[in-house]
């Protein structure tokens, strides 16, 4: 099975994405993906590069053989080295773009968080940090016009508010 949890930035995500794992551990071997491990920084994030991994994440998965992940490093903004991901029975990607096209025609069951940009934007400074203001406004920015050209919101089989 293969599951994708996206939505805006500070939407729940993660913790969507947590809670799931655990109940899908109860019965069947499970690994998570975030994006923020494969993206190639703020302004190159959403770009082909990782549509390209996403596809190739999702072809190994679907395959059933294990795959190999370089995450980002967001204090080195370089990726390191690559990392084993064993395969699994059930696959969850979370994050802004985890539930891209590719995905979706993957048959990936798909879930949408909406939250406003104001409550989105508070959790992640409380989060990760008031420095990371400007680079947050700029990356709501990033994400919204991403998922109007993708269609997000309106694909995903799940729609969930937080």
């Amino acid at each position: 099975m293969l599951v994708a949890i996206d939505g805006p930035a500070g939407s729940g995500k993660t913790t969507l994405a947590t809670r799931l794992e655990a109940d899908y551990k109860l019965t069947a071997t499970v690994q998570v993906v975030h994006m923020d491990d494969l993206y190639n920084g703020w302004e190159q994030a959403l770009s082909q590069d990782l549509t390209a991994k996403l596809s190739d994440i999702v072809h190994a998965h679907k395959s059933g053989k294990d795959f190999y992940l370089a995450k980002f490093n967001w204090a080195t903004m370089e990726f390191g080295e690559e990392q084993l991901v064993p395969a699994s029975e059930i696959l969850i990607l979370e994050g802004v773009g985890a539930a891209q096209k590719i995905v979706r025609d993957a048959g990936a069951k798909t879930y949408w968080i909406e939250t406003s940009e104001e409550i989105g934007l508070e959790r992640v400074l409380d989060r990760d940090g008031h420095h990371l203001r400007d680079l947050m406004l700029k990356w709501q920015s990033y994400q919204d016009a991403y998922f109007k050209m993708d269609k997000t919101a309106e694909n995903c089989d799940v729609k969930l508010t937080s």
